[in-house]
């Protein structure tokens, strides 16, 4: 009791506490008030509190053990889709007047992944110690962004958190399916293509040398392109390995520097926007962000010039990151935000026309949704037309690679006649 009463007293060793004490997976069986068996899984950090809170819920444990985790798979990763779940979850029970405590106990409870159930314990254990919503969150970085906290911090400046968590949590919805898009048109013509040079490696490694025991033996001139094919392979064989560790090396140091190396991500970002087709879609993309985003922190009552630094922090590309500060800059000085945007020469005449008109009617958060909705659309439909063009054009490139070599290879048996 002793102890209780010193951690009521001091939240921040209560915090402490709470974050020592890891979850773990327990299986119970039980009867309810009606004498019925029922049996289940839960988290807790240990059997005796368990025990204790499901008998505040009318049941009545007869046996419960923590489930073995030795064969069982690791628990996933947070990612920005269950940020987004929880955060429409937690919109939802506040809106439907839940406690904000009890509204963390029921997400962490149902959470399917340990690894957010503990992040919602702890988030729960900061605002139960007093602290806002919005610094609590701030305690996790890595799942909430700058962008996400002072959006709360503004509801519940306001006494509208219940809104803004559903704008938010329609904000991370609208985003993670965006950017899935340009997963998807980026991954499937990657994996394609790199799956065909792992097939052809291996064709002019281990296939060409076995035919090329047979064509020495026919005692006639191969054709041009079965010998370049033949010295194609004969290369490989000797620098494969090298070739292979080269690739390794690249690659690592490629990565490093991309982290370390501000001006190699403004390059690439740059040069993205130039490629064909794929180009035109990451464009648009950034356009929808901007939209977007600047839409929910209007919307939030954040005022405008504040507003375009979480912009230009979430635009995700340099070439428009650059220009929302050049529109800061702008905005700053008491120039309009469409004649700012059209200043800059980034941004489509949609876009800014559109920008125009929700400052003149004083929509300006709706007509921003609404930009973002069209230029999102845009993308899912060059998505969907990408996807189809490339399929033939894939299997051209296969048939180029893979059928190239195998005619190569039989060229000279077709000319075997006239050897004999």
């Amino acid at each position: 009791m002793a102890q209780q009463a010193a951690l009521k007293k001091n939240p921040a060793a209560a915090k402490k506490k709470a974050k020592e004490e890891k979850l773990h997976p327990f299986k119970w069986e039980g009867k309810d008030r009606k004498g019925t068996k029922i049996s289940g899984e839960i988290q807790g950090s240990n059997a005796a509190l368990i025990k204790n809170q499901l008998r505040k819920q009318g049941i009545l444990v007869t046996k419960i053990n923590r489930k073995s985790t030795l064969f069982s798979k690791r628990a996933k990763a947070i990612k920005p889709l269950d940020i987004a779940f929880f955060t429409r979850q937690l919109a939802t029970m506040m809106e439907s007047g839940v406690p904000i405590i009890q509204a963390f106990d029921i997400i962490a409870e149902g959470a399917e992944n340990p690894n957010l159930a503990k992040l919602v314990t702890e988030i729960k254990t900061d605002v139960a110690a007093g602290n806002t919503l919005a610094d609590s969150l701030r305690q996790h970085p890595k799942y909430f962004d700058d962008l996400f906290c002072n959006l709360v911090e503004s509801g519940e400046q306001s006494g509208r958190l219940e809104s803004l968590l559903d704008r938010i949590a329609t904000y991370k919805e609208k985003t993670e399916a965006l950017k899935a898009k340009i997963k998807k048109a980026m991954t499937y013509p990657i994996s394609v293509i790199v799956v065909a040079i792992i097939v052809t490696a291996i064709m002019l490694l281990k296939v060409v040398p076995s035919f090329q025991g047979v064509f020495s033996s026919f005692g006639a001139e191969l054709p041009s392109f079965t010998l370049f094919v033949i010295g194609l392979s004969e290369w490989l064989q000797s620098w494969w390995f090298i070739i292979l560790i080269g690739l390794i090396v690249f690659g690592y140091a490629y990565g490093k520097a991309h982290v370390k190396s501000k001006k190699l991500r403004d390059a690439e970002d740059r040069a993205l926007l130039k490629a064909p087709i794929v180009g035109e879609i990451i464009y648009q993309a950034a356009v929808a962000r901007y939209a977007r985003t600047l839409s929910t922190t209007f919307a939030a009552g954040v005022p405008l010039v504040e507003a375009l630094d979480s912009v230009a922090g979430a635009a995700g590309n340099v070439v428009f990151y650059n220009a929302v500060m050049k529109i800061k800059e702008d905005v700053s000085a008491g120039s309009q935000l469409n004649f700012s945007m059209r200043s800059t020469n980034v941004f489509p005449s949609l876009a800014v026309q559109m920008a125009g008109i929700g400052e003149e009617s004083g929509n300006l958060d709706g007509m921003l949704e609404k930009v973002a909705d069209f230029y999102e659309a845009e993308v899912d439909n060059k998505v969907d037309n990408l996807t189809t063009l490339l399929e033939p054009m894939i299997m051209c490139v296969l048939g180029v690679l893979v059928g190239g070599l195998i005619i190569a290879m039989y060229l000279p048996i077709f000319q075997l006649g006239n050897v004999v």
